[in-house]
């Protein structure tokens, strides 16, 4: 099942929060909250925690959006994009130890923030060892693949799949059919490289076209296993594998 990728608003000018907020979802995003105050969404972190973070720096209170952005990272590793008015030089060398993904410079444009988020997206990717990062296949946009998840655009949206919500996979050359239990997603990368780049905890390879989560193996007969209704062929000698990582989860 696909997910909307969710973020989270701080900024203590509600004006402005709502019309990030309108913005976002329609951009096909899911907003977890608006808090004016950085206190608050610390604790809304611990509570749900979303992928990425709009961080005002200017925050009024005791914390501003910069100790914020410090607090959050003693606990959660989160994607920080940082709105400012401000883009001195002071408050852009207190903000770079955070590390954060991009500055958004008040008042912005809805393509500016778009842009900001898939910026955001491609570097998560880029971050995580051993996983592809932003590469095209011609004019193609290729997904972005993390430990846990893959980040694809469906319908002019950027969505999330969780991996362990995945069925299977099938290949189809140097694209992939993806299928949970809801939705098919073609992916312009071949099954190939998604088995070489994500974690391998949940799948197996059992056939040169087939890809299947093995936790959600319905049957396994002698020469095909069902998953949610759907006949998958086991490849020669791939059954007595299949069986045992099965047994061994």
């Amino acid at each position: 099942m696909d997910t909307l990728i969710k973020i989270l608003v701080v900024e203590d000018e509600m004006i402005i929060a709502a019309k990030i907020s309108m913005q976002l979802t329609s951009l096909g995003y899911e907003v977890t909250g608006i808090l004016p105050r950085g206190e608050q969404a610390i604790q809304q972190v611990k509570e749900n925690k979303p992928d990425i973070i709009l961080l005002d720096i200017n925050l009024k209170g005791e914390l501003d959006g910069i100790a914020t952005a410090v607090a959050i990272q003693q606990f959660a590793d989160i994607p920080i994009i940082y709105l400012t008015a401000n883009s001195d030089e002071a408050t852009f060398n207190r903000a770079k130890p955070t590390k954060p993904s991009a500055f958004i410079s008040k008042p912005f444009k809805q393509l500016d923030l778009q842009r900001a988020i898939e910026l955001t997206i491609s570097r998560m990717a880029e971050n995580t060892p051993g996983l592809p990062t932003e590469n095209k296949t011609g004019e193609e946009e290729q997904p972005f693949l993390l430990s846990d998840r893959i980040f694809v655009r469906y319908k002019e949206k950027m969505i999330k799949i969780m991996l362990v919500d995945i069925l299977y996979m099938e290949a189809d050359r140097n694209y992939s059919h993806i299928f949970t239990s809801d939705r098919e997603y073609v992916l312009s990368i071949s099954l190939k490289t998604i088995e070489e780049k994500m974690s391998m905890q949940w799948f197996m390879r059992i056939h040169r076209s087939y890809l299947i989560n093995i936790t959600q193996v319905d049957e396994v007969a002698e020469n095909n296993v069902t998953i949610a209704k759907a006949t998958i062929p086991i490849g020669t000698g791939m059954r007595e594998q299949l069986m045992h990582r099965i047994q061994t989860l």
